[in-house]
């Protein structure tokens, strides 16, 4: 059974696979061309929505990750009868 620790373990491995290697800027500018890809402009309400709701996503996708990740169900263990 897991314990405490092996699920924080789990946890942290889990976010930092997340995250990766990318720097806040470089995690920024890549939100950026995507709302650019998107064919927001600059400086709009549209644009900063646009930001918003990826890291929105990204927020969500890290919760639910972590949530997962600390919820590990026990074994199954299937005994079967062997007289038979």
């Amino acid at each position: 059974m897991p314990t405490m620790f092996s699920r924080l373990a789990v946890l942290a491995i889990v976010a930092l696979a997340v995250t990766g290697c990318q720097t806040a800027e470089e995690v920024r500018a890549a939100d950026e061309s995507r709302c650019l890809s998107y064919g927001f402009r600059p400086r709009t309400d549209a644009f900063a929505e646009c930001l918003q709701r990826i890291d929105l996503d990204r927020r969500a996708s890290l919760r639910q990750t972590s949530r997962d990740a600390l919820y590990m169900p026990p074994p199954v263990i299937i005994v079967r009868d062997r007289r038979y």
